[in-house]
């Protein structure tokens, strides 16, 4: 139960996509104009990746190595086409919203990274925890980078009005410039966390997370 815990938990900081594994950036720029944007594609995400990640861990042992990553696809590519549907029939002003980066899903870095990395060499219960809290943590930080664009950039929060009467927007703040800025900022505030806390543990210089691309290890094996 503590592994599946620190498999579950460990996506909601230490190896959060956007700002830690710096993994999913497409979908974090495009589509967090506002927060219920954000929580749309992030829940798309925690889907695919939750239900992904179980079934690769469920066959991984039948899947040939030369065609694994074909099979990883596939899956992924059959759970966005189910979430596809979902939102059309459910939340299709959402979808609409959204667009080509719903079908997107499929070539996320994050979904595959996690097929390759983890799910591939881990059992049932440990790949579904990865799953869920990675997509979480992808969830939590679109929302959270949403909700300061749709705030700034036209006073309200989920489609609620919040600013006091009179507030001027930032115009730029729900263009795409706005996303850059936002992002930017995030990472600069996590680089000073990480200071903060590697000086309280006495080190010198920031632990190094091994963010990045090559973090999640998912063309190491790749020929």
């Amino acid at each position: 139960m503590q592994q599946i815990i620190k498999e579950f938990t460990k996506g909601l900081w230490q190896e959060l996509p956007p700002f830690r594994l710096v993994l999913g950036l497409c979908p974090t720029l495009a589509v967090t104009k506002t927060a219920s944007n954000g929580l749309g594609m992030g829940l798309a995400v925690i889907f695919v990746l939750a239900l992904s990640n179980m079934i690769i861990s469920m066959v991984r042992n039948i899947i040939p190595k030369k065609v694994r990553i074909a099979c990883f696809i596939a899956i992924s590519a059959s759970l966005v086409v189910a979430v596809e549907l979902l939102m059309q029939a459910y939340a299709y002003p959402l979808y609409q919203q959204l667009g080509i980066f719903v079908p997107l899903i499929v070539v996320n870095c994050i979904i595959l990274g996690r097929a390759e990395a983890f799910a591939a060499k881990n059992p049932v219960s440990l790949s579904l925890a990865d799953g869920l809290g990675i997509g979480l943590g992808f969830t939590l930080s679109l929302v959270f980078l949403g909700g300061i664009r749709e705030l700034f950039g036209t006073g309200m929060l989920f489609g609620t009005q919040v600013m006091w009467q009179g507030y001027q927007p930032f115009g730029i703040m729900v263009e795409a410039p706005g996303a850059f800025i936002c992002l930017g900022l995030t990472l600069a505030a996590m680089n000073v966390i990480n200071t903060w806390q590697a000086r309280r543990k006495g080190l010198e210089a920031p632990e190094n997370p091994q963010s990045g691309c090559a973090a999640c290890r998912a063309c190491a094996g790749i020929k």
